[in-house]
């Protein structure tokens, strides 16, 4: 039998995108990781599937509308019901079925139903060629805005850090100051000293420009 995976690459012409890992982080058994993933698939812009004659449902949350992405690639409920069967007729058998046997009583069942195999397989191919327009495009938005916010990210880490700075500039300047000013009092200070306390508090109570010191408790 051969290789699936092949088969597809071969036959379809399709990137077929494998299941991460469960954490998606890193790498394991030869299976890309989540990032990897969205790398891979976004790169293979340079070979867009031009299939959605609309636009396609955004995925909310990581959930696709399937039905929303066969309807913008024009695929019609009667060609999808076609696959839909197919598989149900797939699944109803017991899984230690043998591939020959299993293939003949699927392929009986479906010419009994009236079912054109070509037909089937031409709506199978439609709705893989439309989820791998759907996965491209997709992972296209995603690698472009993942981009403009790490520049974001970065303009905005070099604004903290500019903030930080003159933030730090701001409270040097006002320790100088508060320094500075002391000198500058312990100065005028003499000459207050010089008269002594009791004429300078006299001064200070009847003088309309000056406010008496308030006492701490």
């Amino acid at each position: 039998m051969p290789d699936k995976k092949s088969w597809g690459s071969a036959v379809m012409g399709w990137f077929l995108v494998p299941d991460s890992p469960e954490g998606g982080s890193e790498s394991h058994d030869g299976v890309l990781a989540d990032d990897a993933l969205i790398q891979r698939a976004a790169a293979e812009q340079s070979e867009p599937l031009q299939v959605f004659s609309s636009e396609p449902p955004p995925a909310r949350d990581g959930e696709v509308d399937f039905q929303g992405v066969y309807e913008a690639a024009g695929i019609t409920a009667a060609e999808h019901e076609r696959v839909s069967r197919t598989l149900e007729l797939l699944n109803s058998l017991p899984p230690d079925t043998d591939e020959t046997v299993k293939r003949q009583i699927v392929m009986a069942s479906l010419r009994a139903f009236g079912v054109p195999i070509e037909k089937i397989i031409e709506s199978g191919a439609e709705e893989l060629q439309a989820l791998e327009a759907y996965i491209r495009g997709g992972a296209r938005d995603t690698e472009q805005s993942t981009s403009e916010s790490e520049i974001r990210i970065r303009q905005l880490e070099e604004e903290i850090v500019g903030l930080r700075a003159a933030m730090q500039q701001r409270v040097d300047a006002q320790h100088k100051v508060i320094r500075t000013c002391n000198e500058k009092k312990l100065e005028v200070q003499k000459v207050l000293e010089f008269f002594g306390q009791d004429a300078v508090a006299r001064v200070v109570r009847d003088s309309p420009k000056l406010h008496e010191p308030k006492s701490e408790n």
